[in-house]
């Protein structure tokens, strides 16, 4: 048996069963509530009912999967705190989504991302970027998630990784298919739950044993590696494209704002939560209310990689990591119980099956809103929601394929990353200028998302080679250059062919940015600019204090 594989105990065996038979339970019960109607709002947007809470919980949900976990413990143990920079860098976008996104999207009263380009531009924005997230759906959200969830549970327990794959996507496209968005953010709801006490008990238990944040700032400063708990980083000298180094602060604080404005405000797959909201205030705080959590992923998912290397570093194990990626299962072995050791599996499920739900149901809607209504507008609803069941199961066995294939990016995280900078920089292009800038013309987007695209595939085949091509740009800065690029050629192409505005279209600009502050609020403590005021200023707190 492996050295870090978990010898599971039958109560640890329990507990994953009674989560498993739970989320599958509760999402197949929340299908049948509304299966009566089937209607597609009901089906993809959960009729339009979401509340702040349960949208702040399930975007945060969405967006941590295996990958977080697994492949932030092994940038804890490596590089320190870092990496937490896409942590508490999103609280920033999502503060973007909550003023100047999401009030258009819900006054709108769009089903998908791209039905919004079709009324700001064209329906040939709206083609080329339902397929594009559908794609980036398959091969950056599904793919990746399963892979690495396939990764741990093999590590952990020893389990077949194409069986961990194949299992893991029936039982969640299981519930996705018979409940569409409403079971989605109901399990989600309870996954995240779930994954925060999981993951807050290993962290609490790490630093038990290492000796408290003292011990471990200590053991750091006795090996001459203090640097690794600070989350900004010094550029690593300089090139012909200027600063040196994928992580240090420069290339975070211009290259994160592209990518993070594309994943937060402008992905289907996240914002789908914010469509469903029950009206425009619950769509604003939501966002808000994700970006408080989104504190914790750099305590209790990056940090345990640093009190490993902590622990290793003081003699504590009788054993040492022999592979960085096996980090968190290492501790699991190493630091947890019985009994616990099933509860933080299942938060590791919780985390894989919340991403790939969400990925799914956001698959169907983008097919069956932006691609098949488009191309048969009489499909009944009745019609939509079996279309949109049908293409869940196709886009779950396309993701089970692909996963095998992600092994050969390396490092899971970075590789994630690295296909985010170069799809996002267009995307990200003709969504900021279209609700900022009224002379944005539709075929200045159109052409901005195609040729943005194709650059961003060669720069990404540049990188993915490097080896043999020599390139050594950070991708977080060529992701940053794209952007420039795309802005330019949007810019002189709207010049060139103006845009001719339409009412529906003209009311999707900003007129100026501060009448985004102008909507209606709740009263008091439920005033949204209030939260956003909040998450601005503590988040530069923390990142003055972690510096």
């Amino acid at each position: 048996m492996d050295e870090n594989q978990v010898v599971i105990a039958g109560i640890d065996l329990a507990i994953i069963i009674v989560y498993l038979v739970g989320i599958v339970g509760l999402g197949c019960w929340a299908g049948s509530r509304q299966r009566a109607e089937s209607k597609g709002k009901d089906y993809f947007l959960a009729g339009g009912t979401l509340t702040w809470p349960i949208i702040g919980l399930a975007m945060f949900s969405t967006n941590i999967s295996t990958i977080h976990i697994v492949g932030f413990a092994q940038s804890g143990y490596e590089t320190g705190l870092v990496k937490g920079n896409f942590e508490w860098m999103a609280a920033f976008t999502l503060i973007a989504l909550s003023l100047f996104f999401a009030p258009f999207y819900i006054r709108s009263k769009v089903a998908t991302l791209p039905d919004f380009l079709e009324k700001r531009y064209n329906s040939a924005c709206r083609n080329w970027l339902a397929l594009l997230s559908i794609i980036s759906a398959i091969f950056i959200h599904i793919g990746f998630t399963l892979y690495t969830g396939a990764v741990v549970l093999h590590g952990l327990f020893g389990i077949n990784m194409m069986v961990s794959i194949v299992v893991v996507a029936a039982l969640t496209g299981l519930y996705t298919i018979v409940g569409g968005l409403l079971a989605v953010v109901l399990t989600e709801s309870i996954q995240t739950i779930i994954l925060l006490i999981g993951s807050i008990i290993m962290t609490l238990i790490g630093l038990h044993h290492v000796g408290g944040w003292s011990g471990l700032e200590a053991t750091l400063a006795a090996t001459g590696d203090q640097e690794l708990i600070t989350i900004l980083r010094p550029t690593e000298g300089f090139s012909w494209y200027g600063p040196k180094g994928d992580f240090s602060w420069c290339a975070i604080f211009l290259g994160y704002p592209i990518i993070g404005i594309w994943y937060w405000c402008t992905d289907q797959t996240i914002v789908q939560r914010v469509l469903g909201a029950k009206d425009e205030n619950h769509a604003r705080i939501g966002p808000l209310f994700t970006s408080l959590i989104k504190i914790l992923p750099v305590f209790i998912f990056v940090l345990p990689g640093l009190i490993c290397l902590g622990l290793v570093r003081q003699g504590h194990f009788d054993s040492e990591i022999t592979n960085t990626a096996d980090t968190y299962a290492f501790m699991m072995t190493n630091l947890l119980p019985v009994g616990l050791k099933g509860l933080v599996a299942a938060a590791l499920l919780a985390a894989l099956m919340s991403t790939v739900s969400g990925s799914l149901n956001s698959i169907a809607t983008l097919f069956s809103y932006d691609l098949y209504k488009v191309w048969k507008p009489e499909t009944s609803d009745e019609s939509l929601v079996k279309i949109g069941r049908i293409v869940t199961f196709a886009g779950m066995i396309a993701a089970i394929i692909w996963s095998p294939f992600v092994e050969k990016f390396g490092n899971l995280y970075d590789g994630v990353i690295t296909m985010i900078c170069y799809i996002a920089p267009p995307i990200t292009t003709v969504f900021i200028w279209g609700v900022f800038w009224r002379k944005a013309s539709a075929r200045a987007a159109f052409w901005t998302l195609v040729t943005g695209s194709a650059a961003g595939l060669v720069i990404f085949l540049l990188d993915f080679y490097k080896n043999k091509t020599g390139w050594d740009m950070p991708f977080m800065l060529a992701s940053f250059y794209l952007f420039v690029l795309c802005s330019i050629f949007l810019g002189i192409v709207s010049y060139l062919n103006p845009h001719q505005h339409t009412a529906e279209s003209e009311a999707l600009v900003w007129a100026s940015p501060l009448d985004a502050l102008r909507g209606e609020a709740w009263p008091g403590l439920g005033n949204y600019k209030l939260w956003a005021a909040v998450v601005f200023f503590g988040m530069v707190a923390l990142f003055a204090i972690f510096a």
